[in-house]
């Protein structure tokens, strides 16, 4: 082969590992869902990359929920958690519900989203962590590239929880970026229970978009204390189908 062909041969390879695109199989973290799992290229989260994660419409109520489930995420991955916020009204007992107690987080409050995205690419690039959550407002492509090739270099996954101050901002959430997948969460009401009280968590969890993979949508039990989620027995006696439809086209 010819010099210009093993140069040639030798940037296509390099611009696949910079795009994630090795042929390899990555290590997963399943979902312990079978249903869920089955529908994720490899059948489970891709560790060691970045993932987006929103909430629904409902604002405030919804983006609880998608913290829920980052932590839920961050729970069931060994060693300790970066948190990374631009305001200090994170409610960690709702993340211990999700199964991340208070000792395993580390909690760094950056002044915007800047300093708070470099904080967050300086946690990937440490390799002593577990996982790194950043709520951050907008992302673009060559910040999110930054911060997937530091999760890539480091073996460390990273959660981007997509929060916004206004409704103008979720608009971000539909630009492209170089995350594996994006999930949007939304909340929905619990399952009655027959004995007063509040039956366990429901939320609608979309996968909006995933490298490899098809969109989807599944009503699912929220986080339980050791951050899995569940299959509802009504939706778990459903046809296969209608458990786990397409959402989209």
């Amino acid at each position: 082969m010819s010099d210009a062909r093993l140069t040639l041969a030798a940037l296509r390879d390099r611009i696949a590992h910079l795009e994630g695109a090795e042929g390899h199989a990555r290590k997963t973290l399943a979902f312990g869902v079978p249903a869920l799992d089955r529908r994720l290229p490899q059948g489970g989260l891709a560790l060691g990359c970045l993932h987006e994660v929103s909430g629904g419409p409902a604002g405030a109520a919804d983006g609880a929920v998608a913290a829920c489930f980052a932590a839920g995420i961050a729970a069931r991955l060994p060693g300790p958690v970066l948190w990374c916020v631009t305001q200090g009204d994170l409610f960690a007992p709702g993340l211990e519900q999700a199964g991340l107690p208070p000792d395993r987080v580390i909690y760094v409050e950056a002044g915007d989203d800047i300093s708070l995205l470099a904080c967050m690419e300086e946690g990937l690039r440490h390799g002593g962590l577990g996982a790194v959550v950043a709520e951050v407002a907008r992302l673009s492509m060559t910040a999110s590239r930054r911060l997937h090739l530091a999760a890539k270099t480091s073996g460390t996954t990273g959660l981007a929880l997509r929060r916004w101050r206004d409704p103008a901002q979720a608009e971000d959430f539909g630009q492209p970026t170089a995350a594996m997948t994006r999930w949007r969460i939304s909340a929905l009401p619990s399952v009655p229970l027959p004995v007063p009280g509040v039956g366990r968590a429901r939320w609608r969890v979309e996968l909006v978009r995933a490298r490899a993979g098809e969109p989807f949508e599944m009503i699912l039990e929220g986080c339980d204390d050791t951050g899995h989620l569940g299959l509802p027995a009504d939706v778990a006696d459903r046809p296969a189908a209608a458990a786990g439809r397409h959402a989209f086209g």
